[in-house]
């Protein structure tokens, strides 16, 4: 630093280059300029004061990048107008607060918190090697950001718990064109992909990833099991009639029964207990439809790997054999995804992860009051969640 000016609010930090060897932002270095201008960067506040850093800046006619360009400074990016710790604090702050609040508590404009986030994660898009190498175990899914099926696919990596791959739309295309970024390299490294039942991503999976375990969401084949359980209680007459529970009247104890049902074994407190105690004798194949749906429960409970399709296959032959339509139903549709089921247990992968970052994108969209421009919204899930690095200038490591 050479010295320093307060003007009104501003206190200007004025900074002598010593260096006589320039550097190119790409690393190139040369002793000869082509030209100097002066340039301010915003810093961080000092108490009340807005900090500003000026400087002599240079200019390279460099080599290797084939044009004139700035010379690199080691306090701030390339190109910018403010310093690394002014836009890492805004980086920060913007994943965890609103753009307008962000801009407000820095003495900042909407507009230019907009602009620093955009950079970052231009930025970070554009360096394909580190964000996409190293893939072993992706997960995908979709989710609805605004009404009128409006959907994004979103593909995130099961090892680090960040997203990868955005893009509009719940097509096979959606997929397609994130494989073909990949690269017969990059893909040759997936080991397992974890997604729904449906066939749109399971296709571009089969072309692009033949080698890969496609692993389908437990939770949708026990949601599957749920609802056989459900079309088998209401195709009975109430049995809360010949039920009793104490201290509930007969609406209440249909109600409470298929509470019990609903719910999962481990959880039955001592009257959930006695209702199923007297399904069993009274209402055996409700019972019965009970006993199928936790049993398949247990498939991801209790069963290993290497029993899990000695297992499975025994669950399709008694639900077949239950004689309830539903569970029959039930237990073809499985049989239909029998090896995806299996692939699952054996790489314990479930799509947890993306739902959770789902949630996640919720949060991002509930924080701004929602997002008329997509754009604006697949940049700040890429900052939230895309493993972009962001740290507070007081963290130093």
């Amino acid at each position: 630093m050479q010295d320093f000016t307060l003007s009104g609010g501003d206190l200007v930090v004025h900074l002598r280059l010593r260096s006589a060897v320039l550097v190119c932002p790409c690393g190139w270095t040369s002793r000869a300029r082509y030209d100097t201008s002066r340039r301010r960067w915003r810093h961080l506040d000092l108490g009340r004061y807005r900090v500003l850093i000026e400087s002599d800046i240079r200019r390279i006619d460099c080599r290797r990048c084939g044009r004139v360009r700035t010379e690199w400074m080691p306090f701030a990016r390339p190109g910018a107008r403010h310093t690394r710790d002014f836009e890492d604090k805004a980086a920060w702050l913007t994943q965890r607060m609103s753009k307008r609040g962000v801009a407000q508590f820095l003495g900042t404009t909407w507009e230019k918190i907009d602009t620093l986030i955009r950079g970052q994660v231009a930025d970070h898009l554009d360096n394909d090697d580190e964000r996409l190498t190293g893939l072993h175990r992706l997960g995908v899914d979709e989710i609805a950001y605004r009404k009128g099926r409006k959907f994004l696919t979103v593909v995130t990596d099961h090892d680090t718990g960040r997203i990868v791959h955005l893009a509009e739309g719940r097509t096979s295309e959606a997929l397609a064109m994130f494989y073909r970024r990949l690269g017969p390299d990059r893909q040759a490294t997936i080991e397992a992909v974890s997604m729904d039942m449906t066939s749109i991503y399971r296709e571009p999976t089969r072309e692009h990833l033949p080698h890969a375990a496609i692993c389908f969401d437990p939770f949708h084949v026990i949601t599957w099991a749920g609802d056989s359980l459900n079309a088998a209680h209401t195709s009975l007459t109430k049995p809360a009639r010949a039920i009793t529970v104490t201290g509930l009247n007969p609406a209440q104890t249909w109600r409470k029964i298929r509470a019990t049902l609903r719910a999962a074994a481990e959880n039955l407190d001592t009257t959930g207990h006695a209702i199923i105690e007297q399904l069993r004798l009274r209402h055996h194949k409700l019972w019965r439809a009970w006993q199928l749906k936790e049993r398949l429960r247990d498939l991801y409970r209790t069963t290993t790997a290497t029993d899990a399709a000695t297992y499975l296959k025994a669950w399709i032959t008694a639900a077949k054999r239950s004689r309830l339509t539903g569970f029959k139903a039930l237990a073809r549709r499985i049989a239909r995804n029998f090896d995806g089921i299996i692939n699952a247990i054996t790489h314990q992968l479930s799509n947890s992860l993306t739902e959770g970052l789902n949630a996640g994108i919720r949060r991002i969209q509930n924080r701004a009051h929602g997002y008329a421009d997509l754009t604006n919204l697949t940049e700040m899930i890429w900052l939230c969640h895309g493993g972009i690095p962001t740290k507070p200038p007081t963290q130093t490591h």
